[in-house]
């Protein structure tokens, strides 16, 4: 079995992996052309990436690619629906930079709050203005609103507590409960979140749903002077509206990551960036060395579970509802060709298979127990036929 890392990923990573028994080519080099080529060559079962991209044609390339692990939480950079089209697993490894990026939300804020990289810049141009910074607002007793509490957007909030800041939240998933037990107040809206908020921060993945959720209306609702900062995503921000908010509210943004970030490391001119009051770092925010570490590690545990089991933990695209109509629990003698016979049978009746899972039971006896959920329904003649089968103990139908 042999695994191709195309990504920047601690030497751990492959030491682990070839421990585990892969073969294991690692060239953090490769992406578009390069990448189509090496997969085409190495013609891996697993890839592993961090940042690079995978399209259709990437996944197409290689016959025996059976998972895709992203070493990240965000799984934006690869094509969902070609994995899927092609039955490839395609895994993330959630959580596991999330103390990493909340530090550099905090540094953002504090950054905001006092000025630290103007105070730095002019002091390297030989200017002293104690008079112009010594003016910050303060973080205490202030609102900190988050919207998203995930891993990252739990650990904002604890720090957030910890700087005695009264937190905010929204989140879709999380209700009064949930809410009470972070010891935070839960916001009706994002835009009841952003009247409130004097520091408002983004901590939610790339999807349909959020794509330019903060938009106009949300910078509007925005307090004049407020400060906003984005860790997730760039393309989660309108950005438009965001450098009209900060040139005509005086928002002070602090942003890691931008729509249409460069690939690699070179020029490049945003002009967002550019505008006073906006705090840009490039994107760096799970690029600690714990969190690479942590993340390396997670993202070796899932390519190895699912070499010994079969199963890939962290799946993001498998199906969670099926059209089947009906379970079938089978239980027969494990016995080479029982399964192939019952299968046999369902696709003469043009039955389709949606999901089976076959178990086998200890002892001398060898007995197993499949369930198979299938489009139905089934007539009593198959029902009976399927009963009627050599080495079958027993059929049951269930509605699902």
């Amino acid at each position: 079995m042999r695994a191709l890392i195309a990504d920047k990923l601690p030497e751990s990573a492959r030491q682990a992996l070839i421990e585990g028994g892969l073969e294991v080519v690692f060239d953090a080099t490769l992406s578009a052309d390069s990448l189509l080529a090496a997969m085409a060559q190495h013609d891996p079962d697993v890839l592993l990436v961090r940042s690079t991209k995978i399209s259709a044609a990437h996944i197409a390339a290689a016959k025996s690619l059976q998972l895709i692990v992203r070493a990240g939480a965000g799984v934006n950079t690869i094509d969902l629906d070609a994995a899927s089209a092609h039955a490839v697993y395609v895994a993330n490894c959630p959580g596991m930079n999330a103390v990493a990026v909340a530090e550099l939300t905090w540094g953002h804020i504090l950054n905001a709050d006092r000025r630290i990289a103007d105070n730095v810049a002019d002091l390297r141009a030989g200017q002293w203005r104690k008079k112009t910074y010594a003016k910050a607002r303060g973080l205490k007793d202030r609102v900190l609103g988050v919207i998203g509490c995930g891993a990252i957007g739990r650990a904002v909030i604890t720090r957030g507590q910890a700087f005695g800041m009264r937190v905010m939240v929204w989140d879709p998933l999380l209700d009064a409960d949930g809410a009470r037990a972070l010891g935070v107040e839960l916001a009706t809206d994002i835009l009841e979140l952003a009247r409130y908020a004097d520091v408002l921060t983004l901590h939610v993945p790339l999807n349909d749903a959020t794509r330019g959720m903060a938009d106009a209306d949300l910078f509007n609702a925005l307090r004049p002077g407020a400060t906003f900062i984005n860790t997730s995503r760039g393309p989660v921000v309108d950005e438009v509206a965001l450098a009209e908010a900060i040139q005509s509210k005086g928002i002070r943004a602090g942003l890691d990551v931008f729509c249409g970030e460069p690939s690699a490391d070179g020029e490049w001119v945003q002009s967002l960036a550019g505008l006073e009051g906006v705090y840009g770092t490039h994107h760096i925010g799970a690029s600690t060395n714990q969190a690479q570490e942590a993340v390396a590690a997670e993202a070796c545990r899932v390519v190895l579970e699912w070499k010994h089991t079969g199963q890939a933990p962290n799946c993001v695209n498998l199906a969670i509802n099926t059209p089947a109509t009906h379970r079938l629990v089978i239980r027969h003698a494990d016995e080479v060709g029982v399964l192939a016979g019952l299968l046999e049978l369902l696709r003469e009746a043009g039955i389709n298979v949606q999901r089976m899972r076959n178990i086998i039971f200890s002892g001398d006896h060898g007995a197993a127990c499949a369930r198979i959920n299938i489009m139905g329904p089934l007539d009593d003649g198959l029902i009976q036929r399927l009963r009627g089968t050599a080495n079958v103990l027993d059929v049951k139908v269930l509605e699902i």
